[in-house]
């Protein structure tokens, strides 16, 4: 009965429709496969941590998918994200039922209740302020450069130059360019060397500018003398650590040719440890003593 309604209303819209337009039943609707740039979904087990992630933490205290922008997102971009949003939580609901062993191809029919899935919110982060996309979703502001659209939604939008700064916008404000990127590398300087900022941030700034082949920074960001200072110091302080950890493991490795030399077997343990040390001293000594030894005690006598 339920197939036979079905086809009827279908039938009924479409012949009424087509008497005004151009009206098909049973469309096909190809989705292009889309990726979401990154999907979040919060650990119970971490609140106390994400509680202190400042704004970056607030916005991902419920599953969001996040899409930052490097130019202020259009309204046709936006809407490409809200597809991604919507399929997205179709494809959750799908695993929800196939894990409950639920098909839920009927859905009026009498059936067990379907799993619960929370819906995704989209979190879209720009440098500027879209406003095309504000004004056709309705978004209210909720906190300086942050903005909900209307309700069932589900959608923030981030503004990088309206956000506060403060240390509780920091990380976000690093995704900005020009003057949002100097200041907030200017603030990320700032911090003690054990913040968590830093040690997210820095290795990633200098991987992503190494990778690129170009300068350390932008010349276009025009960064302050001091800030490209800092930048280069940290750049030098990585590049010596990564020589002082090849050199280090080419002696643990020559260790370990000279006792092969020497016929001396070497267990797994033996071998992760002169693998795992880093003191040039105690490898040249290990060395030295490989060369003439006749067994391992006599190389590392410091296990026996």
């Amino acid at each position: 009965m339920h197939n036979r309604s079905d086809q009827f209303s279908k039938n009924l819209l479409r012949d009424g429709l087509s008497l005004v337009s151009a009206a098909q039943t049973e469309v096909e609707v190809l989705a292009a496969t889309q990726k979401i740039d990154v999907y979040s979904v919060p650990d119970p087990a971490r609140e106390a941590e994400r509680a202190g992630m400042g704004l970056l933490g607030e916005l991902a205290v419920e599953p969001s998918l996040f899409e930052p922008f490097h130019r202020t997102p259009s309204l046709r971009l936006v809407r490409q994200c809200l597809r991604k949003q919507l399929t997205w939580h179709h494809e959750l609901e799908r695993r929800a039922r196939a894990a409950a062993g639920s098909t839920g191809l009927d859905e009026d029919a009498a059936a067990p209740p379907q799993p619960a899935v929370d819906f995704p919110a989209l979190v879209i982060i720009g440098p500027g302020r879209p406003e095309t996309v504000l004004d056709a979703y309705r978004c209210e502001p909720v906190q300086p450069g942050v903005y909900h659209a209307v309700p069932g939604l589900v959608m923030r939008v981030v503004v990088l130059a309206e956000l506060p700064r403060t240390r509780a916008t920091l990380v976000l404000r690093l995704l900005g360019s020009g003057r949002l990127l100097r200041e907030a590398l200017a603030d990320l300087a700032a911090l003690p060397d054990d913040a968590w900022e830093k040690s997210i941030a820095k290795p990633l700034l200098v991987h992503f500018r190494l990778a690129s082949q170009e300068p350390t920074i932008d010349k276009e960001d025009d960064v302050s003398a001091e800030i490209r200072a800092w930048f280069e110091e940290y750049e030098r302080k990585l590049r010596a650590e990564e020589r002082k950890q090849g050199r280090a493991e080419e002696a643990a490795r020559a260790v370990l040719t000279a006792l092969r030399v020497r016929g001396i077997a070497v267990p797994d343990v033996a071998r992760e440890r002169i693998l795992a040390e880093k003191d040039p001293e105690a490898l040249e000594r290990w060395h030295e003593r490989a060369i003439v030894a006749t067994s391992l005690a006599e190389v590392l006598d410091e296990l026996s």
